[in-house]
């Protein structure tokens, strides 16, 4: 993996205050101007439970999932009543004022684009 975007060492179950989170599956991939796209599965996971941030050097990413409450007792379950959360160190590189983010079908897409003066540029020879 490339300096640009590390992904923080984290356990596949991260418990914070009575809230618990699981690490979503995540996909980071680099498009030809050099820009980066995270793609996280968050299913469940709505545009209102979406919360990113950056603070200093990382880009937290926590997806909470409304939990519909039902009647009678759970015999059987293989889906985790957690939320999701990662976190990614940045480096100087990526330009945080233009950070952009969607969700579509469970899927986070969040656009890291480069700052403009890392941007590879040609150079007119003169003379």
């Amino acid at each position: 993996m490339n300096h640009t975007i590390d992904s923080t060492r984290e356990t596949s179950e991260a418990r914070t205050t009575e809230e618990r989170f699981v690490t979503p599956a995540t996909a980071i991939r680099q498009s030809n101007d050099g820009s980066y796209l995270i793609e996280a599965e968050m299913p469940g996971v709505s545009k209102e439970g979406i919360e990113i941030s950056v603070d200093q050097n990382e880009l937290i990413i926590t997806g909470r999932r409304a939990f519909p409450s039902t009647d009678g007792r759970v015999v059987y379950r293989e889906i985790r009543r957690a939320n999701f959360r990662r976190v990614f160190e940045l480096d100087g590189s990526i330009d945080r004022n233009r950070i952009a983010a969607r969700i579509e079908n469970g899927v986070l897409r969040v656009t890291l684009p480069l700052a403009e003066q890392v941007k590879p540029r040609k150079i007119t020879v003169e003379g």
